[in-house]
């Protein structure tokens, strides 16, 4: 089974741009498609963003991007996790280990997340409020 075409992309990108920025959206991604069947109810995402988007305020410049290690994502990512959601989490990047079986940008920051729970989930709870936040025009 060859890797899917998005996963394709994401290997070039890695492989290209070895900087932070590059990994950490790379991550993002992965961890948002790992995170597909974790159980979290729309409005609790909706909920958390809410909130996420004072701190983000807060913070100065609401429109910069989101930091893993930011108060807004970390903040987030506390409200959301829950040991079942965790574990999804986990079980979606052991599936997402083998799909990226022989590309070896992303199996390196996949293996990354599976070794680092925590970044795991800060990088999907990352994605969930980017996509929240990217939604506020659509209303």
């Amino acid at each position: 089974m060859s890797p899917a075409a998005w996963l394709l992309d994401l290997e070039r990108s890695l492989a290209e741009d070895r900087g932070t920025e590059s990994l950490a959206v790379g991550l993002v991604v992965l961890a948002s498609v790992a995170g597909a069947d974790v159980p979290v109810e729309p409005d609790d995402v909706r909920s958390a963003a809410r909130r996420a988007l004072l701190l983000l305020a807060a913070g100065g410049d609401p429109e910069r991007g989101l930091d893993l290690h930011g108060r807004a994502v970390t903040a987030m990512a506390d409200e959301l996790r829950t040991v079942d959601r965790q574990l999804a989490l986990e079980q979606g990047l052991v599936d997402l280990r083998f799909q990226a079986e022989g590309l070896p940008h992303a199996s390196e920051a996949v293996h990354g997340l599976m070794h680092a729970p925590d970044v795991a989930w800060r990088a999907y709870a990352a994605g969930l409020l980017a996509e929240e936040l990217g939604g506020v025009d659509d209303e």
